[in-house]
């Protein structure tokens, strides 16, 4: 099981009211101020690479835990695998942070550069312009 934990939360679920769920969270203030803040995040990393499967291993760190280093945020305490945890934490909606951790996690990279374009191009399609 991956830490989005997509296959726990769709199980039962209304698909369509679970995506609904992820856009209104990704549209509203709060998940569009945490995406600038992550486009920001990303583009001021020194070494453009992400890793999967944790917020934060030996220095390097997912896109969520790129923002939390960016935060100066003390994210060993937070359980990768909980969404409920990360949501808290970084202020968004569970169903958003699942989103960003399935896009980070499970998307179509091979390698962490890879995996850093596409999410950095995923932020970057998410932002709504003013």
């Amino acid at each position: 099981m991956s830490r989005c934990c997509y296959d726990d939360c769709c199980d039962g679920w209304d698909l369509i009211r679970w995506r609904g769920a992820v856009n209104s969270a990704i549209k509203g203030k709060r998940g569009q101020k945490l995406l600038r803040d992550l486009a920001a995040a990303l583009d001021a990393m020194p070494v453009k690479r992400l890793i999967k499967d944790a917020l934060e291993d030996g220095g390097e760190v997912c896109a969520l835990g790129c923002l939390g280093k960016a935060m100066s945020m003390d994210m060993s305490h937070i359980d990768p695998e909980e969404p409920e945890q990360v949501a808290k934490a970084f202020g968004i909606a569970p169903a958003m942070a699942q989103e960003i951790e399935y896009i980070n996690d499970e998307w179509y990279a091979e390698t962490p550069e890879e995996r850093w374009r596409g999410v950095r191009g995923w932020v970057a399609q998410q932002i709504k312009q003013p």
